[in-house]
């Protein structure tokens, strides 16, 4: 019983996790980023999608294969060093406070490293108890053949998934700027929500008998020592996070022209229809994707004079030199690159915003005619 629990509960965690992640393989990869940037092996950020699209593969395949009974020897082996890989990772991003999210389970369950580490250690415990009685394991079928085409279309779901959800954006979004949010909202605190609660702990220190001791912000004004004046605040109060609030959803976004102006209200509270083009690398985008974007703001402006903007987090310069170079019509303005790969999951890719909410969006690759665009959204805006 202990083995079949553990077989599920595994099984059915590392289809989930590598489901998760293959949603989003470009959102997994730039996790990968931030670890290859810890050890210092940046360069192979260039490969980053790829691993990411392996270990989804990995994940998926390994958990399906478990819960069947295939290739138990082979299995069960990946997955203890697999585990062990990943806590590793989770322990190390955790003691050292180098990665604030494991992205184990993507964007759809933000994890800290500490409840990444808790996880992987039950699922440690959990899979060497499947690798200490994997000979009691039986398959579902003992046909190899049968196992062989069971388990190659496993293999072909899962890498093509990932391929899939890569070159035409996830299929569930979970990111702030997903359709039909309003993005302006998502910007402020909501009125009577719960804020973050802070504690403060002062040094005391007595001049006449030199006795120090500690208290909080509650204690000091409850004891009311604050009224002696034998006792005085020493060094600086340090801030403690009792209790995390209400957290805004946006919090990094901010649009600005070349000189550095504000553009956030005018172009995220735009009342008509508006296409924004995002490429936060301009070095990296897509050369076709570029052409077609402006192929359709070029119609856009002529037949029905929607605004249309390019968003980069390039230099003002690199950016005029490239629209220069592609002969670009939409207007350019600059944020971080962090909020801009998040608006979309590719480089180009476009929104199409109406007083602030995201109507739709698409993948450089799938990118829709003018002439349905304009049919869809433009003539009756």
């Amino acid at each position: 019983m202990l083995l079949r629990v553990s077989r599920l509960i595994v099984g059915l965690l590392f289809i989930f996790s590598g489901l998760i992640k293959a949603n989003d393989p470009l959102g997994f990869g730039y996790k990968l980023q931030e670890y290859f940037e810890v050890f210092h092996i940046t360069f192979l950020n260039d490969f980053s999608v790829a691993t990411a699209i392996v270990l989804c593969t990995l994940e998926i395949v390994l958990g399906a294969l478990l819960l069947l009974g295939f290739y138990t020897k082979k299995v069960t082996w990946g997955l203890l060093l697999l585990i062990i890989f990943f806590t590793f990772l989770t322990f190390y991003s955790a003691f050292f406070e180098v990665v604030t999210s494991c992205g184990c389970f993507g964007d759809a369950i933000p994890l800290s490293p500490w409840q990444s580490f808790s996880k992987d250690l039950i699922l440690l415990v959990l899979i060497l108890i499947i690798f200490t009685q994997r000979d009691q394991i039986k398959p579902l079928t003992a046909n190899n053949k049968t196992q062989s085409i069971f388990s190659g279309l496993i293999l072909i779901f899962s890498l093509g998934f990932g391929i899939y959800t890569y070159n035409f954006l996830p299929i569930l979004d979970f990111l702030p700027y997903k359709i039909g949010n309003n993005i302006p909202k998502l910007m402020i605190t909501p009125p009577g929500v719960p804020l973050d609660l802070y504690e403060i702990t002062y040094s005391l220190n007595n001049k006449n008998t030199s006795e120090t001791k500690k208290m909080t912000d509650k204690e000091y004004l409850k004891t009311g020592i604050w009224k002696d004046t034998n006792w005085e605040i020493v060094g600086e109060p340090i801030n403690r996070l009792v209790k995390k609030g209400y957290e805004v959803k946006i919090k990094d976004l901010k649009i600005v022209d070349s000189q550095g102006i504000d553009y956030n209200k005018e172009i995220l509270e735009n009342p008509y229809y508006n296409l924004v083009i995002v490429g936060y690398d301009l070095s990296k985008a897509n050369a076709r994707g570029i052409g077609d974007l402006n192929a359709i703001a070029i119609n856009a402006a002529e037949n029905y004079n929607v605004r249309s903007v390019l968003l980069t987090s390039n230099s003002a310069q690199d950016a005029a030199t490239f629209s220069d170079e592609n002969k670009l019509v939409m207007e350019v303005f600059y944020a971080d690159g962090i909020p801009l790969k998040s608006m979309v999951r590719a480089n180009p890719g476009l929104l199409l915003l109406k007083n602030g909410m995201v109507v739709n969006k698409w993948h450089f690759n799938n990118l829709p005619s003018y002439d349905e665009l304009a049919r869809k959204y433009f003539v009756n805006n």
